[in-house]
């Protein structure tokens, strides 16, 4: 009886060992992908350019806001002389600059986005194309993306950091 259990054993051993040795393991990279976008030579010239245009749009933001309040002065020092049919139209070309002057202010924000996005589409299809390289010659079943705490531990075993190998190629 201990003869047949410990065949038995020997048996769920092997069959054990075989099971193992056909499991494949995968590997992984990781790194940051923002880190990575920001080591870009072309990422400080996009940079560059991006706030270009936003020094634009605060000049004329500023301009906007000075004729605003220029023309805020103007009615707060002439209302009480003027007529009511006047002061109800000063206070309609105020209300109406307001407005005009908070949508630009929208319509900028929406116009930076754009040109960020657009900025950036570029860069990422490179860094795109340099992670998918990266994956097929090291052989990894993916790369992942750290960034915002997705990953808070990786198995050094299964896991390695292509930061550097990322960097390097685009020197």
């Amino acid at each position: 009886m201990k003869r047949i259990i410990l065949l038995l054993f020997a048996c769920l051993a092997l069959t054990a060992t075989r099971a193992q040795d056909s499991v494949k393991v995968f590997r992984f990279g990781y790194l940051s992908y923002d880190s990575a976008l920001v080591s870009m030579p072309d990422y400080a010239l996009a940079q560059q350019k991006l706030n270009e245009l936003r020094a634009q749009f605060e000049a004329e933001l500023k301009r906007v806001e000075l004729d605003f309040n220029t023309k805020y002065e103007e009615f707060l020092e002439g209302q009480r002389d003027y007529p009511q049919t006047i002061l109800r139209k000063r206070q309609t070309e105020l209300k109406e600059l307001l407005e005009r002057n908070v949508a630009f202010k929208a319509e900028i924000r929406q116009e930076m986005a754009k040109a960020e996005a657009e900025a950036m589409e570029p860069l990422k299809e490179k860094l795109n194309e340099v992670l998918t390289r990266l994956g097929l010659e090291q052989g990894y079943a993916f790369i992942l993306n750290t960034d915002a705490g997705a990953a808070p531990f990786v198995h050094p075993a299964f896991g390695v950091d292509i930061s550097q190998e990322v960097a390097n190629a685009f020197k």
